[in-house]
């Protein structure tokens, strides 16, 4: 997390997932996005065979342990170029409106309002729906 921008931060959690997240801060200092969720726009196939329990397309990619089963990253990926080859990191060609609001499933102050930290494309199919914490402040 503490790479160059655009490189990739990959970690095991809960003893089985692992979760991928782009450095966007300057080297040396904390910062990245989590990588939450996406939709298989390439490779559908190859996805669906990583992911076999997933009953319809949409949920191949849905959350974050999902989205790197369904990409295939290993954790052996950390600290990668995601700029260079194998992967391929691009800027969509028009501007993409997003929204935001506080983050699914965690308590506490950093799950209110607060902090709206969670970003999403409106009405994309891989977007998770939002589940509050049952322990939320606020």
């Amino acid at each position: 997390m503490f790479a160059e921008p655009g490189h990739l931060y990959a970690y095991f959690t809960y003893g089985m997932h692992v979760c991928l997240n782009v450095v966007a801060h300057s080297s040396g200092e904390a910062g990245a996005v989590l990588l939450r969720g996406g939709t298989v726009v390439a490779g559908l196939e190859l996805a669906r065979e990583r992911r076999p329990t997933a009953s319809i397309d949409r949920d191949l990619a849905r959350g974050p342990a999902r989205l790197g089963l369904a990409l295939g990253v290993p954790l052996a990926a950390d600290g990668a170029d995601l700029l260079s080859s194998p992967f391929s990191l691009t800027l969509p060609a028009e501007t993409v409106t997003f929204e935001s609001g506080p983050r699914t499933g965690v308590s506490g102050a950093g799950g209110g309002g607060d902090y709206p930290w969670r970003f999403w494309i409106p009405g994309d199919a891989g977007v998770s729906p939002y589940k509050r914490h049952p322990r939320a402040l606020g």
